[in-house]
């Protein structure tokens, strides 16, 4: 008898039903708790720090203004805390023109003679492309934000006056005749 084939085929194609479908049941159970756990510290689709700013501090105040900590800002720049203004806007300029979109500068050319231009001289002729070959908007759009925020630090810092905080009060004395 040549019965036993097909049932052993359909029991095989069960099994390995059974198995896949353990596998994606057991991928979705896991899949559950990567999205309820979130490390202290890890990147998610919050910028790193800014959930973190809960206090009235001015700092906390311009990391919520501008979704970005002073520290994040200084590492889109490549600047440290303690360089200057000059510095952080050499960075700047140098970053904003990498990520820029590319200017083409057209020269006007005359008209064929029998006034047809062939199409693929015009472009290839006519337009010269200089300064970058690729932009990025959003990285234009970081590198502002990060100059933004360090500028607001900055005028932040300028406009608190730095004075020494006040002498603690003089002790004073119990009166003498005290104690009844």
């Amino acid at each position: 008898m040549s019965g036993g084939g097909p049932r052993a085929v359909i029991q095989l194609v069960i099994l390995g039903s059974r198995i896949v479908g353990k596998a994606f049941l057991e991928a979705g159970r896991q899949a559950a708790k990567n999205a309820q756990h979130r490390p202290q510290g890890a990147a998610g689709g919050d910028a790193a720090g800014v959930t973190n700013a809960r206090s009235g501090s001015v700092t906390d105040r311009l990391t919520r203004e501008h979704l970005m900590t002073l520290d994040e800002a200084h590492l889109i720049l490549n600047t440290k805390r303690g360089d200057n203004v000059e510095k952080v806007l050499q960075h700047y300029e140098h970053l904003f023109k990498a990520n820029a979109a590319p200017v083409v500068e057209v020269t006007p050319k005359p008209a064929a003679a029998d006034g047809q231009a062939q199409a693929g001289k015009f472009f290839s002729a006519r337009h010269q492309q200089t300064g970058p070959r690729y932009s990025s908007p959003y990285l234009q759009s970081k590198v502002v934000r990060a100059k933004e925020r360090i500028e607001a630090e900055l005028r932040i810092a300028e406009e608190e006056p730095v004075s020494e905080p006040p002498p603690p009060p003089a002790p004073t004395e119990p009166p003498a005749g005290g104690a009844s």
